[in-house]
């Protein structure tokens, strides 16, 4: 029926640049789906305290399940419902990618080699709550239940009393069934690319003003990646005199200090490195600045999905071939407090600057494998390295080295502060040095 088809291709082209509530967000998605259901996947993770449809939209060759070797990313909006524009660009994403699709070739080579999944609102109940946009706070930054989401997650470096919510969980739950690689969350109120850690102790150098984590370097290339391909961020101009970041980002832990976040949830226990985009210094802008906000964020929107191709990757196989879950594999130098283990398929994925690297492949009771890898920038030919370890002698599954849901850093402040200044300290100091230089 070709006038259905045309309608439904109507129907994903006009959208237009106004704030659209829960009913328009969701024909919206749906006939998004319905006009491109080979490109994509839509499907709801779960309810906001509300009852309402907490919408993702996978986008991709594959776009309803993970194809070894195909990372997957995520973007993530409206987490503070009174903080909009990353709801509304990012519904204008999704129409500028399945509109490309075939026709530009790097758009194209994008979707056909990366799983990509859109979460427009994580807050709909603090979006609906916003009776009169506002450029500072309003109520509806909390969800129904008055929590701060961005608060609710749990902490890596200290015990988080909050209750979990409705819309946290579902995000934990997507996080654990998904192999995610890169993320970003959306926010207002600010101008700015902040990066991991946003809490911090002695051991990531919080007496210092920063928080830094084993991938510091890799952060700061994140964060300037976005910074640098937006129209304005990168002069690190801040929202008001008193602020300003110089290159247009920022340490979440420098800048202020919160428990819970997001972020940190996502790079410990997720394997995820996230970033937090603060895209417009008013919260809720006017209707009429919506157009301009995509324009400038359109570029680094794309620029930084490509990121999720640096580094390297691969499998670990048994000596009949079979992959092996929970395999740890991790780059020397670079231990995570929650190591970083093989999904199902037996597959790793990390993010790593150009350059010369020791990978480590450790199935639990069997020797590690080393590996030295010349990584170089693989982000235009979107696929990062490629390289596989088979354990001859292994014909098991290993079972998944557990992490800790208990904050992971305090018990290695707890034991550095315990250690008598006797060789301990000094063995843990060096690979501190290490992990921090």
């Amino acid at each position: 029926d070709v006038v259905g088809i045309l309608c439904l291709v109507s129907v994903a082209a006009a959208l237009d640049f106004k704030y659209h509530h829960t009913e328009e967000l969701e024909a919206y998605l749906k006939g998004v789906h319905a006009a491109y259901p080979s490109l994509t996947h839509l499907h709801s993770i779960g309810r906001s305290v509300e009852g309402r449809d907490l919408w993702v939209l996978v986008l991709g060759r594959f776009p309803t399940h993970h194809k070894i070797g195909i990372p997957e990313f995520k973007y993530v909006a409206n987490m503070h419902g009174d903080e909009t524009v990353g709801r509304e660009i990012l519904l204008h994403l999704i129409d500028f990618l399945v509109t490309s699709y075939r026709r530009d070739p790097v758009i194209t080579r994008l979707l056909n080699n990366t799983r990509i999944h859109i979460m427009p609102t994580m807050n709909p109940d603090g979006f609906e709550a916003t009776e009169v946009p506002d450029c500072y706070y309003s109520r509806g930054r909390y969800n129904k239940n008055g929590e701060d989401l961005n608060r609710n997650f749990p902490d890596a470096f200290e015990n988080n009393s909050a209750n979990i919510q409705p819309e946290t969980q579902a995000v934990m739950n997507w996080i654990r069934n998904e192999t995610f690689v890169l993320s970003a969350n959306l926010h207002g109120g600010a101008l700015v690319a902040s990066y991991t850690f946003d809490n911090g102790n002695s051991v990531t150098g919080s007496l210092k003003g920063y928080s830094r984590s084993p991938d510091d370097d890799v952060f700061i290339h994140l964060a300037k990646t976005y910074s640098f391909n937006h129209a304005s961020m990168y002069k690190g101009i801040g929202c008001d005199n008193r602020q300003t970041f110089p290159e247009g980002i920022t340490n979440g832990y420098s800048w202020y200090q919160l428990e819970g976040g997001m972020q940190d949830y996502n790079y410990v226990w997720g394997q995820c490195f996230e970033i937090t985009l603060e895209l417009s210094c008013c919260k809720y802008p006017p209707a009429n600045q919506l157009e301009k906000f995509w324009r400038d964020n359109k570029v680094a929107l794309i620029e930084y999905i490509k990121q999720v191709h640096l580094g390297v990757k691969g499998q670990v196989t048994d000596k009949n071939g079979n992959p092996i879950p929970n395999a740890i594999v991790e780059a020397k130098g670079r231990p995570h407090v929650c190591p970083y283990q093989t999904n199902d398929q037996g597959e790793y994925f990390l993010l790593l600057l150009p350059g010369t690297y020791v990978i480590n492949a450790t199935v639990p009771g069997f020797k590690s494998m080393l590996a030295t890898v010349e990584i170089p920038d693989n982000t235009g030919n979107f696929s990062a390295l490629k390289h596989d370890f088979s354990f001859s002698e292994v014909s098991v599954r290993s079972r998944a080295a557990s992490c800790p849901k208990l904050p992971l850093y305090q018990e290695l402040e707890r034991a550095s502060a315990a250690v008598k200044p006797t060789l301990h300290i000094l063995a843990l100091m060096t690979v501190m040095l290490v992990i921090f230089k």
